[in-house]
């Protein structure tokens, strides 16, 4: 069968602008066929290929060999057979060039199958080169601002997409603008037409930047046991070292603050407390409430502790929409409870005092 369009020059378009390997192409391309020409001729067995010389669509029909023929379209006499293969006996099949046309809405049907599957394999080929990836830093430009966050160009022409959910409260959507975040999510098949999600607000992505920035956590010289973060507000990160003349937190600082500074930067100015693991329950409970002072730590069992300290540090304490005390207690891994302290607590009840003195003096 001969075709006003050369599918060889079709294929090799594909092949330039999508970068799939030829051969694959030339599989897809048949199969869309074949579903077309099955939609039209349901009944029959039909098969396509393509010649790789003259880039014809080649489509046969598969025929019983018998004496005498009943159906015209399924069946060939064994004289008119041998006419093609001298080979041919009654009872035996034979693959016959088939040169019925197909339609409109068959082509249609073609373009469908073709399509899908040609996104099928890009899926794939995706996938296999992104899932080693996850959970490590990628680095692209924005590449268009969406409703529910940006689409993204990486380095290697790839899109993700990075959720308004997952970003930061700094972050600016601006098409061009260079983007670095977390490879969260890569879908063997994509989700609402995105296969790669990345993030820049979880404490993974905070994680993966003080490792590229300090080589001893890289090398886990120096190992972060755990962070929890508000983003945009502030995070709690603790650090412990393994060789013993090596403070973990100085070196998550840097001199002068040189390796902080890049980190801080990179998510928007965001606070980030950093504590060492040495040291007891008590000095880590007050290591994670600052920047209060505390007082007095008071353990209750395995799930909620006591906290004295005075009325000066305790909005210090609580923080921003009470975001501090959250980061402490879910640091520590127990609700802690602000109990005031004996000193302040005599302070308001001689003010008290004096105040209902006052009030009774003018009854």
């Amino acid at each position: 069968m001969k075709n006003t369009i050369n599918l060889l020059e079709v294929i090799q378009s594909l092949e330039e602008e999508r970068g799939l390997d030829r051969a694959v192409l030339a599989d897809i391309v048949c199969e869309g066929m074949l579903a077309a020409y099955s939609k039209k001729y349901p009944d029959l067995e039909l098969k396509v290929s393509l010649d790789q010389k003259t880039g014809d669509l080649v489509v046969e029909v598969k025929k019983n060999i018998v004496t005498s023929v009943e159906n015209s379209e399924s069946e060939i006499t064994v004289r008119k057979a041998k006419g093609f293969d001298t080979k041919a006996e009654v009872g035996g099949e034979i693959w016959l060039p088939f040169d019925e046309e197909i339609g409109r809405v068959e082509i249609l049907r073609a373009k469908q199958v073709i399509t899908g599957k040609i996104r099928a394999v890009e899926a794939l080929a995706v996938y296999n080169e992104f899932i080693g990836k996850k959970g490590t830093i990628v680095v692209g430009v924005i590449h268009k601002c969406e409703f529910g966050g940006a689409s993204v160009k990486l380095q290697d022409d790839a899109m993700a997409f990075l959720p308004k959910s997952l970003t930061l409260p700094s972050d600016k959507c601006v098409p061009g603008h260079p983007v670095r975040a977390l490879l969260k999510e890569v879908y063997e098949e994509p989700r609402k037409e995105n296969q790669l999600i990345l993030d820049r607000a979880s404490a993974e992505f905070l994680q993966r930047l003080v490792e590229l920035e300090v080589p001893e956590v890289f090398e886990k010289i120096v190992e972060i046991k755990k962070i929890v973060r508000a983003p945009g507000y502030k995070s709690k990160m603790v650090v412990a070292s393994n060789d013993k003349n090596i403070d973990p937190v100085g070196t998550c600082v840097g001199v002068g603050g040189g390796r902080i500074k890049p980190i801080l930067k990179e998510i928007g100015g965001e606070r980030i407390d950093i504590i060492s693991a040495s040291g007891s329950l008590e000095s880590f409970i007050k290591d994670a409430l600052k920047p209060a002072e505390v007082s007095r730590v008071e353990i209750k069992g395995d799930d909620s502790v006591n906290v004295w300290l005075e009325d000066d540090q305790r909005s210090l304490a609580i923080g921003k929409m009470g975001q501090n005390i959250s980061l402490a207690s879910q640091l520590v891994g127990r609700h802690i409870n602000l109990v005031q302290s004996q000193e302040s607590a005599e302070r308001d009840a001689l003010v008290d005092d004096e105040a209902n003195g006052a009030f009774d003096d003018e009854e």
